[in-house]
């Protein structure tokens, strides 16, 4: 892509005006935008840019994310493009500095359904944990965990997600929508889903109304990530101080925040990592909120909830292979939640 192919909200006269009003651009001004690199992810496309500048431009980054719909899924997860543009425009200013990337500029058009979002360059001082599938180790692992923690402690039953979660109207609507995917996807494994697994889909949604009720307490909850796999986390280079970042935030919601603990190690690990990390990682993020102020959620109380939030996470799948993403992520994920179920006897809490 050269210059001429930029979109509208990659020309300088565009990148000007936002940085400015971001407050990191005062009198000069962007006078060249080139690409460095551009590459897609499973549902957007990113592409880094390189800017120079005419006039004064102390402190003014040299190089920005534009992050804009994949393609092929514009329409299909328009509310997920939606979701992101509000996280970082009205929620990410109330949060502690450091948590997840600057954002300087973010729209979305509920006509066209076109958004984009112009993000803090990350790349010259942090790195992926490793490379996609491979789990962190344990230093990267603990990084990670003690970071959620304070996302979700910023978060904790804080007054400004009273009232954001779904209503038992809404979540009784999402479960039937669940089980007419959930038919369907039976329907196309065939012999691969065994009747064991099918039994315990069957349960899960028999008794789906029982087991909300702990998300329906609207107790000692927190805006969840929705989307916490080590791949979405950015780690400090070796030499460079500077703390973990949080990205891909098209999926946030107001939830339990185990939601994200047991996604990352149930649903991405397999058991023999799952099992040497999963308690000191969880004691570590007890630990943690303890220690940034959250009172009354005992660890034991933790541990029910990552049980359940792992018996939840047998949906995931379902919903994947639902929104046409590959099977070989889904069918990965569905072996390995599966696994943690056992391992942790989920089966019980049905």
């Amino acid at each position: 892509m050269t210059s001429s192919q930029l979109p509208a909200v990659a020309e300088p006269g565009y990148l000007t005006a936002a940085l400015r009003r971001a407050g990191d651009l005062d009198a000069g001004a962007v006078r060249e935008v080139k690409v460095l690199d551009e590459r897609d992810t499973v549902v957007s496309h990113i592409i880094r840019l390189g800017l120079r500048y005419v006039g004064e431009s102390a402190g003014a980054p040299q190089s920005l994310l534009l992050k804009t719909p994949h393609a092929g899924f514009a329409r299909t997860l328009a509310d997920d493009g939606r979701r992101e543009v509000v996280f970082y425009t009205k929620l990410a200013p109330k949060m502690p500095p450091g948590l997840v990337p600057r954002c300087f500029d973010g729209r979305f058009d509920e006509e066209s359904f076109d958004w984009h979002l112009l993000l803090e360059d990350l790349t010259d001082s942090h790195e992926l944990a490793t490379q996609w599938p491979l789990p962190p180790s344990r230093e990267q692992a603990t990084a990670i965990v003690t970071t959620l923690a304070h996302w979700h402690a910023a978060w904790w039953d804080h007054p400004d997600i009273a009232g954001a979660w779904a209503s038992t109207e809404d979540s009784a609507q999402r479960i039937e929508t669940f089980a007419g995917h959930y038919d369907r996807f039976a329907d196309l494994l065939g012999d691969r889903l065994s009747e064991e697994r099918r039994i315990l889909y069957r349960r899960l949604i028999d008794q789906s109304t029982r087991l909300s009720e702990r998300y329906h307490s609207h107790r000692h909850l927190s805006i969840a990530h929705g989307d916490a796999h080590t791949w979405n986390f950015m780690l400090p280079r070796a030499g460079v101080t500077d703390t973990v970042r949080i990205f891909d935030l098209a999926m946030w919601d107001v939830n339990v925040p185990t939601n994200d603990l047991a996604y990352m190690m149930a649903v991405h690990w397999f058991p023999e990592r799952r099992q040497a990390l999963e308690r000191p990682l969880l004691n570590l993020y007890h630990e943690t909120l303890l220690a940034s102020g959250i009172t009354g959620y005992t660890r034991g109380a933790l541990d029910r909830d990552y049980r359940w939030s792992v018996l939840w996470h047998i949906t995931k799948p379902v919903w994947l292979w639902a929104a046409n993403i590959p099977p070989g992520i889904w069918w990965h994920h569905l072996e390995r939640v599966m696994m943690a179920v056992e391992d942790l006897g989920c089966e019980e809490l049905l």
